[in-house]
């Protein structure tokens, strides 16, 4: 099983998005300052996710919120989830 995921930044109010096959792993690597464009918003917290079978899929999806470049389009998943 493959993620994608909506973090929220506790300190800046910012999102990020990203997939993993791994969650739990994933949110501790982005609190611990493993990635560096997250670094700097810590701690984060899991707002949204969806659930995927194969990475290819992961990715698309994560892709299409990217490209959307907004953060109505974000608010408006968490309000759906």
């Amino acid at each position: 099983m493959y993620f994608v995921y909506i973090l929220q930044s506790l300190k800046s109010g910012k999102f990020h998005v990203g997939h993993t096959d791994d969650l739990p792993k994933r949110l501790l690597q982005h609190n611990n300052g493993y990635n560096s464009s997250t670094k700097s918003g810590t701690p984060w917290e899991i707002k949204h996710t969806e659930e995927f079978a194969t990475r290819s899929d992961a990715m698309k999806r994560e892709y299409e919120i990217k490209s959307q470049k907004s953060r109505k389009y974000i608010l408006r998943l968490l309000d759906e989830s």
